[in-house]
């Protein structure tokens, strides 16, 4: 789903109800929906609307798919659209989620958008996370974080 699309949008909001992005956790001993998060900042043409000056909508989530990253106790996936941030930077952000309740545990920015599944690797005791990300006119990049 475009967001600029003219034939799919009112008043440039599109014509589907947000969330347009969301990770979903299962219990897979009942079949019940555990929790639901939006997955993505809202994208800059809707944020910065003239019809919703003075609100914050929070988070709609981005339409599409990324590779999520399970571990143990947290799923890891980054954002899959551009939105700008607090500080005037165009990119997306990598986020961490308590894997029991969604609560998001930690985020870092990226300066486009993922566009390959997270995988983790250990060497010499220590974790990371790595992805690549491209989009917007940005070559592709390889992400490396070093956790903690």
């Amino acid at each position: 789903m475009s967001f600029r699309d003219a034939s799919t949008s009112i008043d440039g909001f599109p014509m589907i109800k947000p969330p347009w992005g969301r990770i979903t956790a299962v219990d897979m001993n009942t079949g019940d929906i555990a929790w639901q998060v939006p997955h993505g900042e809202a994208p800059d043409n809707i944020r910065n609307h003239p019809l919703l000056d003075g609100r914050d909508i929070g988070r709609t989530g981005w339409p599409g798919r990324v590779g999520v990253l399970v571990t143990k106790n947290l799923i890891v996936a980054g954002e899959s659209g551009f939105y700008t941030t607090e500080i005037g930077e165009a990119g997306a952000m990598l986020r961490a989620y308590d894997k029991a309740t969604g609560e998001e545990v930690g985020a870092v920015y990226m300066t486009a958008p993922q566009s390959g599944s997270p995988m983790t690797y250990e060497v010499d005791g220590r974790q990371y996370i790595v992805l690549a990300t491209s989009g917007g006119g940005r070559s592709g990049t390889l992400l490396a974080y070093a956790l903690p």
